[in-house]
């Protein structure tokens, strides 16, 4: 009789345990490539030497041999030329336990699996096979050999995207929630949406490049849209997110744009995509970065005679922050020594060969000074590696002149950081970008990466550049270095309280001259309200003070701003807003100018979450949130988001406006469905303030 396959079991809990893959929410088999499988199949008859059996693996619409998008196994003869394999475990009575390994270059995506026997071919109900990127695969580009790094990369769930400002740096507790429902087939919807061909997603730098692309909205209907307008009302402001499940979930559900992103949104999401197709990724958040549209390693700030920064005139800008991925890949297509952390970065900025896409390119490459390498290096490298220059803006004669005060070569790309591995805790990769500042290697691979880079004049490079004469540009650039010296001259700026909305901000600028004569100084010194991405909200005060110093001394000039002048700012603008102080110190008789400049952010009170250390699989247990409004004003309009992967969805609780010294506590009832340590997310956002979140552990057991 002939033989007819009558079933198939996938072994889907014994071979997902193997394969990292326990995790994913999905009915369907989930594997990794170049890694062993088993299949159980159940015959009309016993299997016997002569029966001819393949078992067949298409990708794609047409599955083809020729193409490689269709590999057919036949378990007693030669080796496949796919590089796949497979064996004969165990063939007793009508039951055949085989096993089947992928090639560890084989296309990322989702198979369909069919038997033939003889004439006859049996397809299995949910018969798609999911086949994904295998870091724990020698043989695999993404190969990481470290089990620490497996696990934070690859499989953690839940982690931080470190925001705020240079030397106030705080963390955004974030769910990337890999493996939750929906997700993984939104990913394999992003790679049939890349119309990549299937031969290039078997290569994670083509994968991550166009995944970098499809993450942002700007060019072909990806996920999220980017808006820094600071006018969110027809969708969800950015600094609502806590997590990317949400994100992708609607995104999979609508096919349409997500409304809204900012940089920790788009590699919040990214990281999510990387990770749940088996790419190790990491955030990785650049302080003071350098957004730089000419690529001439220069960023032009210009200040007003109050030392109050100009929006209008700038065509680039500094960030507080810029958030973007690295991945973890063998670059097989560049000479060696570039394996290992790739930058990506999906937040649209500029157009790589005229798509919003960026890496992936090496971090070797920035550290090097190897700008020539792709993709976008020269990008990245001026993110962390460009100066900054200073002008003021003097009316002379009712027409604009440009002074050039000072050029700050180390305030750019500091502090770079991302979530430590296996612990809660931020770790520095700085030096994995960049060589020690003013180290001999810094000086060859900024050498190296200039003569790349189009060198640039001195001359401004204002939104109306052209209509700058060279004439009204005052600029010696030569003198200010032995200058400093003359006086020792220095400023540093200070909060003297904590800055809680709602109360005065209490600053301080400290002038310090440190060389004997006596020195008449001009300070002034303004505070305003800045975006992350540097943009003014707002100007709220300045002092203007002539100081005279002897010798080594130093004296304390306050600048406080009342409450009035910036609270009705913070409520009309929908973004999370940093203080922004800047000083302009000059030296009265001498060509000795300095200005300085920090960011600070406000405090919030804290939200309290309330719940047992450990609970047990499918048992409920209550979990409180608790907020006491410890301001001394009102917090209109207050929403509570809270997100537990593998706990319960996210909910949202309309708390209306919460007066000074109120308390809120929402509560709810919680069934654990996954094992381990697991994270509750809480965030509360309102008209006046959005950056109020709290994260607790739990244990289940």
């Amino acid at each position: 009789t002939d033989l007819k396959v009558t079933g198939i079991d996938f072994l889907k809990s014994e071979n997902s345990r193997l394969h990292h893959t326990d995790a994913y929410n999905i009915k369907n088999l989930v594997v990794r490539r170049g890694q062993a499988f088993q299949l159980q199949l159940s015959f009309s008859r016993e299997l016997k030497a002569a029966d001819k059996l393949a078992l067949r693996f298409g990708i794609g619409e047409k599955p083809m041999k020729i193409r490689g998008t269709l590999v057919s196994l036949k378990p007693r003869q030669e080796q496949d030329l796919s590089g796949w394999q497979i064996s004969i475990v165990k063939n007793s009575g009508k039951e055949c336990l085989l096993s089947v390994t992928s090639s560890p270059g084989a296309p990322v995506g989702i198979y369909t699996l069919n038997v033939k026997t003889g004439t006859n071919i049996y397809k299995p109900q949910n018969n798609a096979v999911y086949l994904l990127f295998n870091p724990w695969c020698e043989a695999d580009v993404v190969f990481l050999a470290d089990e620490a790094q497996r696990k934070e990369y690859v499989l953690n769930d839940t982690g931080y995207i470190y925001v705020g400002s240079a030397y106030n740096i705080y963390d955004k507790p974030w769910n990337f929630g890999q493996f939750e429902e929906f997700i993984l087939d939104a990913c394999m919807y992003l790679l049939d949406k890349s119309e990549l061909k299937l031969s290039n997603r078997r290569d994670p730098i083509f994968v991550s490049r166009a995944m970098s692309a499809l993450v942002n909205a700007n060019d072909d209907n990806g996920v999220l849209l980017g808006n820094w307008s600071g006018n969110y009302s027809n969708g969800t402001s950015p600094t609502d997110w806590i997590g990317s499940v949400s994100i992708l979930q609607k995104y999979y559900k609508t096919k349409k744009p997500v409304l809204y992103g900012q940089c920790w949104v788009f590699a919040g999401v990214l990281a999510t995509v990387m990770r749940c197709l088996g790419i190790p990724s990491r955030c990785v958040t650049n302080y003071n970065s350098a957004h730089d549209t000419e690529e001439n390693l220069r960023v032009d700030i210009y200040l007003n005679e109050l030392g109050e920064k100009l929006n209008s005139l700038s065509f680039d800008s500094t960030w507080n922050f810029h958030v973007w991925n690295d991945v973890w890949m063998k670059r097989t297509d560049l000479p060696a020594g570039f394996d290992g952390w790739q930058a990506i970065d999906s937040t649209p900025q500029e157009q790589s060969q005229g798509i919003f896409q960026c890496g992936p390119c090496p971090v070797k490459a920035i550290r090097e000074g190897d700008v020539y390498l792709p993709f976008d290096s020269k990008f990245v490298y001026a993110e962390v590696n460009a100066d900054q220059v200073y002008w003021v803006v003097k009316k002379v004669n009712g027409k604009d002149k440009y002074i050039k005060i000072s050029t700050e070569t180390q305030g750019i790309g500091v502090n770079i950081s991302t979530k430590a591995v296996g612990q809660d805790k931020r770790e520095d990769i700085t030096m994995q970008y960049k060589f020690p500042e003013g180290s001999e290697e810094e000086r060859k691979a900024m050498q190296k990466a200039s003569s790349f880079i189009r060198p640039s004049g001195i001359v401004p490079r204002a939104r109306f550049a052209f209509t700058v004469p060279v004439d009204d540009v005052i600029s010696n650039p030569g003198v200010l270095q032995e200058t400093v010296s003359k006086t020792g001259l220095q400023l540093e700026i200070t909060n003297k309280e904590a800055l809680y909305p709602g109360n005065p901000l209490e600053l301080a600028i400290t002038v310090k001259t440190s060389t004997p004569g006596s020195w008449t100084i001009n300070l002034v010194g303004s505070c305003q309200l800045q975006s992350y991405t540097g943009k003014v909200e707002a100007s709220l005060g300045y002092v203007k003070e002539t100081i005279k110093l002897e010798g080594k001394s130093e004296t304390h000039v306050p600048l406080k701003i009342a409450a009035d002048a910036y609270m009705r700012t913070l409520a009309s603008v929908e973004d999370e807003v940093l203080v922004h102080i800047t000083a302009i110190a000059e030296v009265q008789g001498m060509d000795d100018k300095l200005t300085k400049e920090t960011t600070m952010k406000f405090e919030y009170p804290p939200i309290t979450v309330q719940m047992p250390e450990t609970a047990k699989l499918n048992k409920e247990f209550a979990c409180a949130f608790i907020f006491k409004n410890k301001l001394n004003v009102p917090l209109d309009n207050c929403k509570l988001l809270v997100e537990g992967l593998g706990i319960f969805k996210m909910a949202e609780f309309d708390e209306g406006d919460v007066k000074p010294g109120r308390i809120i506590k929402s509560e709810i009832i919680c069934t654990p469905t996954r094992l381990g340590k697991k994270k509750m997310v809480a965030k509360l956002t309102s008209t006046q303030i959005k950056g109020i979140s709290a994260e607790k552990a739990i244990t289940i057991t």
